[in-house]
């Protein structure tokens, strides 16, 4: 009988042992607790998870967000440890009362892990168990629950009876006409993803009206969220059909008084566009986006300014060119001049895009104007968007047109005050080196590049030597031995030893770049010349520029050339060139 009663106490074990641990105090014992679960499911066996682990589960549903948030979690991936799909059902009490609970991270994690149980569900237990879960949420008394039921009714209704379908039609229409604001949000949200999933017919008699009064609805944080919705019934119907039953909608938001539900229309114009088609852009779409681009907000020009080029590439063909040229290009104009510098950067982002579509006659006539122009304007953040997307230009009319404009725009950031945007030159320059073309490069920027490696702040410099990389990349070790390196090897001289230093970092990025014999014809022996430097710093970085450098050398040179001025940087006074030395003497012989 003892031995007998051990072994219950032992069969006991792991919940009694989760019970004291959900019971301390302290929080990250629990949230431990709680992270392991699925071992102690396991440790169980899925028939007492079932009795015994899930109703105590749910009976504790009381804790700090941040345990219950991970038991949120833990559930939705649970069902194989209850024992199966047969079994999902078990874990719907616990999630059930985690949909409920305050804090919203962790109600929308318990609907997450409901969705992904309802897919595991047969339709039986579906009817029997899931949907009676969805519709007690969905009439629950605090909004909490209200608000969680959206989102469930999109993954049960295709498998549910004609009969329970019509059910949850119903309900969601009480949902959506809720007197509580975050529930009607949480329709709103929802509501293209039900659409989705419920039958045409139904789509144009039930849900269509429940779109009708959520875009209508007193809150606009309501009104904005039906603009999603819009976009998949609107996807979903006939072109007769969206022009009757969506398109007056529609056109009330995109006038709307509040401006976040403007901001939310143009935000979601080239998905809206997709979504009604050509005729009905041609028609609707186009003056609405011309009135969004003109907006009395800021945050709706530039969202709508930020949509320009998808907008026009989408066009249908026919009339493409004759919509851009005469409704769409004088509100591109107009925000070229725009007071806001939010708008102009995203036009400046866009704008270039426009060449492409308009070819090249149109662009060197109409908007290689705007581009000099906006290449000028006193905002660093709109020079450098059109000078990152000078490829759509050079495609269709060729840099010339463009270069003598660009290079007063280009010096003007290069010397900006602020090192951000000096930083963010440099970035491009390898892409305009490309595009502008050897000669124009080393006449016009390579002294401008050099001038980068002098740079005050170390991040700049940093982000020079890199660069030096990519255009001996571009260009060739031959271009790099007559251009800039005898220039870089230059500042080994130079009175300040932060240049010196520079010097080294380029030495070492240009070496694999160049290859053995400029490596060791020319950039050793100033490395070498360097080793006597009176500043500690250097020297050590003498020894790591000589073993970063090292595969590049021709190897004869290594023992009578390298070897002895490492030999001798390893009996440094300074205790870091020792190191870097005797680091460098170990790496090297390890290449041999």
């Amino acid at each position: 009988m003892a031995a007998s009663d051990s072994a219950g106490d032992d069969s006991l074990y792991p919940i009694a042992v989760l019970i004291d641990e959900l019971k301390n105090e302290d929080v990250q014992l629990r949230l431990n607790s709680i992270k392991k679960l699925s071992t102690i499911a396991l440790a169980l066996g899925v028939e007492r998870t079932r009795t015994e682990l899930i109703p105590f589960l749910t009976e504790t549903i009381y804790d700090e967000d941040e345990v219950l948030l991970a038991l949120a979690e833990q559930l939705g991936n649970f069902t194989v440890l209850v024992g199966g799909p047969e079994h999902a059902y078990c874990l719907l009490p616990p999630l059930e009362s985690l949909a409920t609970v305050e804090e919203t991270v962790v109600r929308d994690r318990a609907v997450e892990s409901l969705r992904n149980v309802a897919v595991q569900h047969n339709p039986g237990d579906l009817e029997t168990h899931f949907i009676p879960l969805v519709l007690r949420l969905s009439s629950g008394d605090w909004f909490t629950s209200r608000t969680s039921a959206c989102g469930l009714y999109a993954v049960c209704y295709p498998r549910a009876s004609a009969t329970i379908k019509a059910d949850l039609r119903s309900h969601f229409r009480t949902l959506c006409t809720d007197d509580t604001p975050m529930v009607r949000r949480a329709a709103a949200g929802k509501l293209g993803e039900l659409a989705r999933a419920v039958e045409l017919e139904y789509v144009k008699s039930d849900l269509i009206p429940m779109f009708v009064n959520l875009a209508q609805d007193e809150q606009d944080s309501v009104r904005l969220l039906a603009v999603d919705a819009c976009i998949t019934i609107a996807s979903l119907l006939e072109q007769e059909d969206v022009e009757q039953l969506v398109m007056p909608t529609l056109r009330q938001s995109t006038g709307d008084t509040s401006w976040r539900v403007r901001y939310m229309v143009a935000d979601h114009f080239t998905n809206l566009q997709s979504a009604v088609g050509d005729e009905i852009t041609r028609t609707d779409l186009v003056p609405a986006f011309q009135s969004l681009l003109k907006d009395t907000e800021a945050e709706v020009r530039a969202a709508a300014a930020n949509k320009v080029r998808d907008f026009c590439a989408n066009l249908g063909k026919p009339h493409q060119e004759s919509i851009i040229m005469t409704n769409i290009l004088p509100c591109v104009k107009e925000l070229v001049a725009d007071p806001n510098q939010h708008v102009k950067s995203a036009l400046a982002s866009v704008i270039m895009g426009l060449s492409p579509i308009l070819g090249r006659h149109n662009t060197v006539e109409h908007l290689l104007p705007l581009f000099l122009s906006q290449l000028k304007d006193e905002c660093p953040e709109v020079r450098l968007n059109i000078i990152s997307n000078l490829d759509c230009v050079n495609e269709v009319i060729g840099i010339q047109q463009l270069s003598q404009s660009l290079l007063p725009a280009i010096v003007e950031l290069a010397e900006d005050s602020k090192w951000r945007v000096r930083s963010a030159i440099i970035e491009y320059m390898p892409l305009l080196a490309g595009q502008l073309g050897k000669e124009f490069f080393d006449e016009k920027l390579n002294a401008l590049c050099m001038t980068w490696l002098m740079d005050h702040v170390f991040a700049i410099r940093e982000a020079a030597t890199m660069n030096l990389r990519k255009l001996v990349d571009q260009f060739g070790a031959e271009w790099a031995e007559n251009t800039i390196i005898p220039k870089v090897l230059a500042m080994s001289r130079d009175q300040n030893y932060l240049y010196r230093m520079t010097c080294l970092f380029c030495i070492n990025v240009l070496a694999e770049a160049c290859g053995s014999d400029i490596s060791t014809r020319l950039l050793m022996p100033t490395v070498l010349s360097m080793a006597g430097d009176k500043v500690a710093n250097v020297r050590f970085n003498v020894a790591k520029t000589l073993q970063k450098i090292a595969p590049q050398l021709d190897q004869a040179v290594i023992q009578p050339q390298v070897k002895p001025v490492l030999d001798k940087l390893n009996g440094d006074a300074d205790i870091d060139v020792k190191y870097s030395a005797s680091e460098a003497i170990t790496g090297i012989a390890a290449l041999g």
